[in-house]
């Protein structure tokens, strides 16, 4: 078991992941990544699409760190879409429709419609077209996100986020830009633990992060498991008794 530390947007996490898991798909899937940029010899995007609570923020930090320290390999950056939520004071000021209710966008901030599709798909464009991009990222301390805190500089970049294959109107275009698909899955009531946990550590009830996870979050999973188009390669989260992150491909 490898055990790994990392801030993710301004919460540390603790996470270990099974060697099993490191050299059977890990390792793997960066030579994969590191020959196909080799091929195209220009920046490649990987898109890694996961539901909330799948430890996709986790996983692909991991995957840069392990980039950086395995041989024979081409070192990864990666990229988060949570840098594009709308900023807490529109969410506060706008609303939307949800059960045929209209509520402020904050109640649901996470659903697709709380994201700047816009700017997002700007972005990515950029990334692709410039050698050296800007790259936002959020901060759950600060509920909002933070501008130009990384600079894209690698030659692979992987881009993780929750509807990046989402087939709707719109979002259904993000993945034309991708070189390469990734999906991550797993089951509804180990992510439905997860994003209660998560949100605990914002500094929520427990009570109160129950009733927004079961509100909000788990509608969006649900969306992330059902309206996502099929990935080059999909992984599932396996739950595990000594809590290490394993993983298994999906055929």
């Amino acid at each position: 078991m490898i055990d790994y530390n990392v801030n993710i947007n301004g919460l540390d996490v603790k996470a270990n992941y099974s060697e099993e898991a490191v050299n059977n798909i890990f390792i793997p899937l960066l030579k994969k990544l590191s020959q196909l940029q080799q091929e195209k010899g220009r920046r490649i995007l990987v898109m890694l699409a996961a539901p909330p609570g799948a430890g996709k923020s986790t996983l692909v930090s991991f995957l840069e760190k392990l980039s950086e320290e395995t041989a024979g390999v081409k070192a990864i950056q990666t990229i988060g879409m949570d840098g594009f939520h709308r900023r807490q004071e529109y969410l506060t000021s706008h609303t939307t429709v949800r059960d045929g209710e209209v509520i402020p966008m904050v109640k649901i901030k996470g659903a697709p419609e709380t994201f700047d599709l816009e700017l997002f798909t700007e972005q990515i464009k950029k990334c692709l077209s410039e050698k050296e991009c800007g790259w936002p990222v959020y901060d759950r301390t600060l509920h909002n996100p933070v501008d130009n805190v990384i600079t894209i500089t690698k030659d692979i970049v992987i881009l993780e986020g929750n509807y990046l294959l989402l087939k709707e109107a719109g979002w259904d275009k993000l993945k034309d830009f991708a070189d390469y698909t990734i999906s991550v899955t797993a089951d509804e009531n180990l992510l439905r633990d997860r994003l209660i946990a998560r949100k605990a550590l914002s500094g929520n009830s427990i009570e109160d992060a129950t009733a927004f996870v079961d509100y909000s979050d788990m509608v969006n999973v649900k969306t992330c498991l059902t309206k996502s188009a099929k990935a080059d390669l999909t992984l599932k989260v396996l739950s595990t008794s000594d809590g290490s992150c394993d993983y298994e491909v999906v055929k």
